[in-house]
């Protein structure tokens, strides 16, 4: 532990810190192209029918 070079611990944390918002970011990218999927016919039947029942 003597011979540790201590320039590389705020790089390794640096870098620690990096990954973790790219792994954050990609997984946030991942959730939204799922929340943006199409309907399926029965899922678009019932938003149609609860946007008429809204208007009558």
């Amino acid at each position: 532990m003597d011979h540790l070079n201590w320039g590389y611990v705020p790089l390794a944390l640096l870098a620690l810190a990096f990954g973790g918002l790219q792994i954050w970011w990609i997984g946030s990218i991942l959730r939204r192209r799922r929340m943006a999927r199409p309907m399926g016919d029965s899922e678009f039947r019932k938003a149609l029918e609860a946007i008429w029942a809204k208007r009558t």
